[in-house]
């Protein structure tokens, strides 16, 4: 006599082994999801309420405009506000998007609001092949170093460093760990510094820009195509303000593989906040973690140093474009002054 089947107690053992590879899949998601996520996805929204007084004739304006790449998917965009005139451009040399606005002398209480989507991934690029590719300097003469003779010291320095170094990759892992190893983060300067050399491998300390310049000109020099990228944090939290979040990161060409991501100055931001020493094993992790990896808490909203802006700007070419440019009638706005240029900033998760 066959015995028949207890189905409420099938069901119990059922829930059981639920319960058990429920926990194997989370427990094998928590060994390799890493501190972050992987995607960051959100609504960013750019206000800007220029002030002005009631002699002024014009005020003109340019916002960095990010556009989707491989790793960044930028969508429903919306640009409303009492401009004159606005359209999109793109810069000659570098090829960024420029959003520009014009307010004429009638309109009183000037306001545009830039709104889009962004979708952010880390990027991770280390499979580096065993062999590089072929290449010519001449398809990379943007990325490469213009000599003149106050460029020496920066010459003689890339030689140093990767002396003995016959690779595009083994000759960017040296400028890039020399970088970490003999500079740091100085919280006194103003913005994200300005990229000074000359100036910075004197006193080696500066943000962002001044760090990365500094291994990006080096890696010029040692012949390693290499270009500053200038973007935007986004905030970890449901809703941040990410009006003083701009940020810059490099990137080194490696032939035959594509652009390669790389970090220095977030290594040593994290050696100043979480007050630890070069040798720190955290250090090591965060050294090995941002050459060749950038995580996803950031967009990208242009490349390059002297820019030439479009519709060009009374002032000329500009040091870098990641910072809103504002000029009243003719007269550039300093970017970092709320008594003449008001903006804000938002990032709310989706």
């Amino acid at each position: 006599m066959i015995k028949p089947v207890d189905w409420n107690k099938q069901k119990k053992v059922q829930k059981k082994m639920a319960r058990v590879v429920t926990q194997v899949v989370l427990g094998i998601a928590l060994l390799v999801t890493p501190a972050w996520s992987m995607t960051r996805n959100g609504e960013i929204t750019m206000e800007f309420k220029p002030k002005r007084s009631s002699h002024v004739k014009e005020i003109r304006l340019w916002i960095p405009y990010p556009v989707s790449t491989p790793f960044q998917r930028i969508t429903d965009i919306k640009i409303t506000g009492n401009h004159s005139q606005h359209a999109v451009y793109s810069d000659r040399m570098h090829g960024n998007m420029i959003l520009f606005a014009k307010w004429d002398q009638t309109i009183k209480a000037p306001c545009l609001t830039f709104q889009f989507k962004a979708s952010r991934d880390e990027i991770v690029r280390k499979d580096f092949p065993e062999k590089e590719a072929p290449w010519s300097k001449s398809d990379y003469a943007n990325y490469l170093y213009r000599m003149s003779p106050l460029d020496s010291q920066v010459r003689e320095l890339a030689d140093e460093i990767t002396s003995g170094k016959t690779t595009i990759l083994s000759k960017a892992k040296a400028i890039y760990d020399w970088v970490v190893k003999n500079m740091y983060r100085d919280p006194n300067v103003k913005g994200c510094g300005d990229g000074d050399v000359y100036r910075l491998l004197k006193h080696r300390g500066g943000k962002c820009i001044d760090i990365n310049s500094v291994f990006v000109a080096l890696a010029k020099a040692a012949d390693v195509p290499s270009r500053e990228v200038f973007g935007i944090r986004l905030g970890k939290g449901e809703k941040n303000d990410i009006s003083k979040w701009q940020h810059c990161w490099a990137e080194f060409y490696l032939p035959g593989y594509g652009w390669v991501p790389v970090d220095p100055a977030d290594v040593l931001k994290t050696i100043l906040v979480q007050d630890i020493k070069l040798e720190h094993p955290k250090t090591e992790e965060y050294r090995n973690y941002y050459f060749g990896t950038v995580d996803p808490y950031r967009i990208k909203l242009s490349t390059g140093k002297e820019v030439e802006l479009n519709p060009v700007s009374k002032a000329g070419t500009i040091n870098y474009f990641m910072y809103p440019y504002m000029e009243i009638d003719g007269q550039p706005a300093d970017s970092l002054s709320s008594e003449t240029f008001q903006y804000r900033f938002t990032f709310k998760e989706m």
